[in-house]
């Protein structure tokens, strides 16, 4: 494997309802490099999305660390996580969380904003990215606009366009038609592995899974490495 992008080390996350405690992640060790595509499985509960937060900096682990580019996260302080997740992490979620006021175009164009990039070149790169997904004429369409399957390459366009080097999908064509869903996850594979991103994709399709690297599953709060999938094998 590449040089780790990112880095789960031993983390450990429970929750506290009334009196009982629930362990979710008991020790979840993971290692991505550049250009590593994994499929995160397990049955509901398992604690997929809560790995995905604490791998985005969204939420802090009770125990172990989390690494980006080498660099622990754990010490950092919140705006330095901001940063880090901006710069560095694109997430793609089950439903898309587009903003419904604005346009396709802003929808890409806005994260980049907020990173700095000027007008002219936040707009170049959503085109870009917006035409390469197939949505050449629905550039000025907002999200209620949209067909589902559009929405969700919206989405993916706006994870992308930060340029990160780290993908968190979370069931991200969970809430689409399988025809819809498979023509969308391709879109994103051919994307992540074009720009050599460290990929976590959780999913619960086993004909996805199959066509990521390798598989890695959630059993009781670890994570345990499956065989390499058929992807693997005829790459």
């Amino acid at each position: 494997m590449n040089e780790p992008v990112l880095g789960l080390s031993a983390i450990r996350r429970r929750y506290v309802q009334g009196r009982a405690t629930l362990d979710v992640l008991r020790g979840a060790d993971l290692a991505l490099g550049a250009g590593d595509v994994v499929a995160l499985v397990g049955p509901s509960g398992a604690g997929k999305s809560t790995l995905l937060h604490i791998a985005g900096l969204l939420e802090r682990p009770d125990g172990g660390e989390v690494f980006i580019d080498g660099e622990a996260c754990g010490p950092l302080g919140d705006d330095r996580r901001t940063a880090l997740r901006r710069e560095k992490i694109g997430f793609v979620y089950q439903y898309h969380h587009l903003l419904p006021e604005f346009s396709a175009l802003e929808n890409v164009a806005i994260p980049q904003l907020i990173a700095g990039r000027s007008k002219r070149d936040a707009r170049a790169r959503a085109v870009a990215l917006l035409e390469t997904l197939g949505l050449a004429r629905r550039l000025d369409h907002r999200p209620g606009q949209l067909s589902g399957g559009e929405q969700q390459r919206v989405a993916i366009a706006r994870a992308l366009a930060n340029g990160p080097a780290i993908l968190l999908a979370d069931e991200p064509t969970g809430n689409l038609d399988p025809h819809t869903a498979g023509e969308v996850f391709a879109m994103l594979l051919t994307l992540a592995r074009k720009a050599g991103l460290a990929a976590i994709v959780a999913t619960h399709n086993p004909g996805l899974a199959a066509q990521m690297d390798r598989r890695v599953q959630l059993d009781e709060g670890i994570l345990v490495d499956d065989l390499p999938t058929h992807a693997t094998a005829s790459r």
